[in-house]
């Protein structure tokens, strides 16, 4: 989500446009407002603690923080519309929306009915709180054709207010490159099969599995290692890490699992051109960008056959799709990939892929959508 927003607020932007990011303060050394390119500037809002938060405690700040969003609004001036991105963004959006008359544009990132048909739920009234949002929006985002259906499923969205606007890959960063340039750039030892995890650290996100795919391989003999990219969230995210060490050491694994923190684009570019296999196990998944960073990057995938990945992945072409929770499954699928991406077929075909998927494109279809809901009516709960 933090990706999409930068990454889509830019590419507006550059179309012309002024975009204004609203997010609360978490740390104390941030000024107000910050410009980060011409015509795009974020706003650090101060309400409560000025630290990191747990999902679990900003709901106790909406209000504050749609307070003082709005006071904003009348000292400078209402938008065209809104953007709300999460559901907690959302119901400040929503309330916006009614206070200045302009149109919500909604993107979730993450849906609790959808997340509970998959996994497990956290929170009724959060879904409650989603059907209300669906049912005012003006128009919601959907990253693919999976996630917009579920949105009628689930929610029972009004079909007409949901538009596809796939995410884009920022090609100056994700592009194909040296395996064993970029394996000597992070210090990597050479290795038969390099496997790379990257994701949150949590259990929506399946990293166990990838751990366990890895086990799989070596018992089977191939020399293959891991790296896991990412860090806790969530409040099962220190438990999930710790669950990982003691996994490893059991298993013997220490020295061919690498946990690495979180990184930044220009860095995780290298990861994934260092890597043979990139892993998304998740649970489920709206979009799967990772998936498309890797493609893009040259870099077959094996994904959880869930959400957006089904129309990410081609098996056979840019990786393979696993329905299964198996590490055996899992481990064929990747003993596939490597053979048949011997003659860096796969990896060219992948590049191709992602080549269609950008920013800027996401951009246009934006300003498209606003300018078509500046000349409707609104929506009205």
């Amino acid at each position: 989500m933090n990706v999409y927003v930068r990454e889509l607020a830019s590419a507006v932007a550059r179309l012309g446009h002024e975009v204004d990011v609203f997010t609360r303060r978490d740390a104390p050394h941030l000024a107000p407002t910050q410009l980060v390119e011409p015509g795009f500037r974020v706003h650090h809002v101060a309400v409560g603690p000025a630290r990191s938060l747990e999902r679990h405690e900003l709901a106790n700040y909406v209000k504050a923080f749609t307070d003082q969003v709005s006071h904003y609004f009348q000292l400078h001036g209402a938008p065209d519309a809104i953007h709300a991105n999460y559901w907690l963004s959302g119901l400040a959006g929503h309330r916006l929306k009614h206070e200045l008359d302009i149109p919500l544009i909604m993107t979730f990132h993450t849906l609790e009915r959808v997340k509970a048909d998959h996994f497990e739920g956290e929170s009724e009234e959060r879904a409650h709180q989603e059907a209300a949002i669906f049912a005012c929006a003006d128009a919601v985002l959907a990253s693919c054709d999976v996630e917009a259906a579920q949105f009628v499923e689930f929610y029972n969205a009004d079909s007409a207010r949901v538009h596809v606007v796939p995410l884009g890959v920022q090609h100056a960063f994700f592009a194909p490159g040296d395996q064993i340039a970029a394996r000597q750039a992070l210090g990597r030892a050479e290795v038969e099969t390099s496997l790379l995890f990257v994701g949150r650290l949590q259990a929506l996100k399946g990293v166990e599995l990838a751990l366990e795919t890895l086990i799989t391989l070596r018992q089977r003999g191939r020399n293959a290692s891991l790296a896991i990219v990412g860090g806790p969230s969530g409040p099962d995210g220190d438990v999930t890490l710790a669950r990982l060490h003691q996994r490893a050491r059991d298993a013997g694994m220490v020295g061919h699992v690498s946990f690495v923190a979180p990184q930044c684009h220009q860095l995780l570019s290298t990861w994934m051109r260092a890597a043979d296999v990139t892993l998304v196990p998740s649970r489920s998944e709206s979009f799967g960008l990772v998936a498309l960073e890797s493609s893009a990057c040259g870099t077959p995938v094996v994904a959880s056959a869930v959400g957006g990945l089904l129309t990410l992945i081609t098996p056979g072409r840019n990786g393979q799709l696993v329905a299964q929770r198996d590490a055996q499954v899992w481990a064929d699928a990747v003993d596939e990939i490597v053979t048949d991406n011997a003659n860096s077929a796969m990896s060219n075909a992948a590049v191709l892929l992602a080549q269609g998927y950008t920013w800027r494109c996401a951009a246009q279809a934006l300003e498209g959508l606003v300018a078509r809901l500046l000349e409707a009516s609104l929506v009205r709960c």
